[in-house]
């Protein structure tokens, strides 16, 4: 039974491969922004990524369907607030879930039909939130990156402001001199701007694509200054000033955090490791004869 089984599994494997392999290469119609990915996006993205991606394609619109449209607008800022990763767009995240889902699902079967539950469940996890870890690790990369740059931009942005040049075009010209997710955040929202968005909504969306309270209260800052008719380099100087002392109250909160986390490794692992290895030493030094202690 047990050979028939696995008999079964390598047929559906090589079914599988062969039914990947004439997708893969069978003419499929991509959705606009896929298509534009892979085209302009080809150079920021891996092989093994868009080898994915053409992959899982055509079970794409499935697996939108599935999620629903507000998990799928949830998803869409999510991707957003990490920056786009390797050229990641709402079509892509899809396709690779399908394709991630189904090796997992086959991994998973593949384990169960060897009695290996703990592998199978593992293989279920890889299925299920792969693309998701990458996802979260891209966004809370991008939202440190960001809240390091922050303070120091707004420093420059006040004594450009400050030397007579208006916001927008002093916004501008220090975006220019910085790389890095801020810059290309501030460049978007002046495109925006260019566009025909009013400045308060290019600032608002600023504000939805980052997951970060620093942004947020840049943004707020900014808008409540403009109301209130409070000077420009004042208020970018008071902004700065404000996430500093945030970043200074997180890091003393964070050193906090962690004397209780390094006694409880020390009191747990390295303490009694270093007593064992001290009896040990004591005992064969000592050069005690156990064979007598056994016998009698």
């Amino acid at each position: 039974m047990t050979a028939l089984l696995l008999a079964l599994a390598a047929a559906l494997c090589v079914v599988g491969a062969f039914h990947g392999i004439r997708m893969y290469r069978a003419e499929v119609k991509l959705p606009s922004d896929l298509e534009l990915a892979l085209e302009v996006g080809a150079t920021r993205t891996t092989a093994v990524g868009s080898a994915v991606d053409r992959l899982g394609i055509r079970w794409a619109p499935a697996v939108l369907r599935l999620m629903g449209a507000k998990r799928v607008a949830r998803k869409r800022r999510q991707i957003d607030m990490a920056g786009n990763p390797n050229g990641l767009t709402i079509d892509r995240y899809a396709a690779r879930r399908a394709v991630y889902g189904f090796l997992g699902a086959l991994g998973a079967a593949a384990m169960l039909l060897r009695g290996q539950v703990v592998f199978a469940l593992l293989m279920v996890a890889f299925g299920l939130f792969w693309i998701e870890v990458g996802l979260w690790s891209a966004i809370r990369v991008r939202r440190d990156d960001i809240e390091r740059t922050l303070p120091d931009f707004l420093d420059v942005l006040a004594v450009v402001v400050s030397a007579g040049l208006g916001f927008r075009q002093a916004l501008e010209r220090v975006a220019d001199k910085y790389q890095g997710p801020w810059s290309d955040e501030v460049r978007i929202t002046l495109r925006q701007m260019d566009m025909g968005v009013s400045r308060r909504q290019a600032f608002d969306e600023l504000r939805r694509r980052n997951d970060s309270e620093q942004v947020a209260q840049f943004v707020t800052a900014l808008q409540q200054g403009e109301e209130l008719g409070s000077p420009i380099v004042e208020t970018l100087i008071q902004i700065a000033d404000d996430m500093r002392r945030t970043d200074a109250q997180m890091a003393r909160r964070r050193a906090a955090r962690a004397v209780p986390k390094a006694t409880f490794a020390v009191t747990t692992f390295l303490l009694p490791g270093t007593l064992i290895l001290l009896v040990c030493g004591f005992v064969y030094g000592a050069d005690i004869d156990f064979d007598s202690f056994l016998a009698g």
